[in-house]
């Protein structure tokens, strides 16, 4: 529970757009909660609660309110949480840790005892664990039912429950109403699945469309481009993959406030991880005026903030595929980088149904390192990397820092390729690639910063959002 009054009273009584999804509103007189912009008669405030998460509405025992739809208000980000514990806690969840899986597990998976963990919860969340992910499996499940045709069976199965039955229980307990009640009339699906994604603006979907073209891997990835426009703008990413087995593929584009990303293929059971993994690329739970307001403390990042102020950090669908494209992108071009990607798609991926998927960990930590092309000592890293995370010593779901120095003890990795692979892999917002040539050449030119070490120290100022920094930084080099 958040304390009433001052910031969070204005912004829902001026039902600002910038504070959507950022705390939720629990009226009691109706027991109902709501996003800061719902549409209807505004409750008198001595009859509302603030929370700071749905689930932690939901634990206080308020119902979503079926117009606003807290389900489609944008995310917070893992990082939301000032513990690391968390923020791993929230990633595993949103993995789908606890969807058939214990909390004693996923603390086991922390280091952590139940009973720390929610407490650390309760503090940063205001619900505990359970609450969280179930909170999460109910919100995306109502989004199912309201953009999708599938079947009950299919959204109980896509939102993580094991039983249709508990999925009914669960939606009649949070909704006081069957799902299918909910349902509008929609046609018989046809096998594919598309879905909104709502982000806060400003945002700019043209330069990540962009640095995703740049460094697309031939036949895995695809970038369409809008030929026929004056400025060739990037259409939609398009891309190919393997998720439990099944093979899928997806598309991505912006329709005015959202972004739209369809489906074919894949398992049923696999569409929330599939969604997660989307949002994570495309950086949709950022919150920019949090951002921006730290940046432009700086006098020169300040104008670079105002020339792009919806600039977001690249994902990665794949964590495993972006590790291996920063080591191979050590000291060579992005076009020769994305072509090597593509002779090791082409050579070692798999060919599917729907396009080629980049090869797994274990494919390439059984290769000949010699059979790569690339200069021996890169070839052995990408073979220890892929060993290391083959054998369970090395995940994508590790402490940032305990990842950091898993990763650059591997002969060959770098500090500039462990950062690319924590900004991009693990969507740390405030990895740094201070040793990148560009950034030191652009840093020089518009900052006035002659070495590295001034870099580092001028960056300190940007903390915890480094990472959007440097974009920013790489961005003004292309201008």
């Amino acid at each position: 529970m958040l304390p009433a009054g001052g910031k969070l009273e204005q912004a829902r009584k001026a039902r600002d757009p910038r504070f959507d999804g950022r705390f939720f509103i629990g009226v009691r007189t109706t027991g109902i909660y709501c996003r800061p912009v719902c549409p209807v008669t505004m409750p008198r405030e001595e009859n509302v609660t603030f929370f700071d998460s749905a689930a932690a509405a939901s634990e206080a025992g308020y119902r979503p309110c079926l117009r606003c739809r807290p389900e489609s208000a944008p995310g917070m980000p893992a990082w939301r949480g000032s513990s690391t514990t968390v923020t791993r806690a929230l990633r595993l969840i949103n993995d789908g840790a606890l969807d058939q899986g214990s909390v004693a597990v996923l603390c086991d998976r922390l280091g952590v005892t139940t009973r720390h963990l929610a407490g650390l919860f309760t503090n940063h969340l205001g619900a505990s664990p359970k609450t969280v992910a179930r909170t999460r499996r109910l919100q995306f499940a109502k989004k199912l039912i309201d953009e999708t045709s599938l079947t009950m069976t299919e959204i109980a199965l896509s939102s993580g429950y094991g039983s249709v039955r508990r999925f009914n229980d669960h939606f009649v307990q949070t909704y006081n109403r069957s799902p299918g009640s909910l349902r509008k009339t929609r046609s018989a699906s046809d096998g594919s699945v598309e879905l909104k994604i709502s982000f806060r603006e400003p945002y700019d979907f043209q330069s990540l469309l962009e640095f995703y073209r740049i460094r697309a891997i031939p036949g895995v990835e695809n970038v369409r481009v809008d030929n026929a426009g004056e400025d060739n703008a990037c259409e939609s990413y398009e891309r190919s993959f393997v998720l439990d087995g099944k093979s899928g593929y997806l598309s991505v584009s912006q329709s005015g406030n959202h972004l739209v990303c369809a489906v074919q293929g894949g398992s049923t059971g696999s569409l929330m991880r599939i969604m997660g993994k989307v949002r994570s690329m495309f950086d949709v739970d950022a919150v920019p005026e949090e951002i921006n307001s730290v940046l432009c403390e700086d006098r020169i990042m300040r104008r670079l903030v105002k020339q792009r102020p919806g600039l977001r950090l690249p994902g990665a669908f794949d964590e495993f595929e972006i590790a291996v494209r920063a080591i191979v992108g050590q000291q060579i071009s992005v076009k020769g980088a994305t072509t090597v990607m593509g002779r090791i798609a082409d050579q070692y991926g798999t060919e599917t149904e729907v396009g080629r998927v980049f090869p797994p960990p274990g494919i390439l930590a059984d290769l000949d390192p010699a059979s790569l092309p690339m200069p021996s000592k890169r070839a052995r890293a990408i073979k220890l990397l892929a060993v290391a995370v083959v054998d369970g010593e090395l995940g994508f779901d590790m402490d940032e820092q305990a990842f950091y120095e898993q990763v650059i003890a591997i002969p060959g990795i770098g500090p500039w390729t462990a950062q690319y692979i924590c900004l991009r892999a693990l969507s740390n917002p405030d990895s740094f690639l201070h040793g990148d040539l560009v950034i030191r050449k652009v840093a020089e030119k518009i900052l006035g910063v002659s070495s590295e070490k001034e870099l580092i120290n001028r960056a300190e100022a940007w903390r915890p959002w480094r990472g959007y920094a440097g974009m920013h930084l790489w961005r003004a080099s292309a201008d």
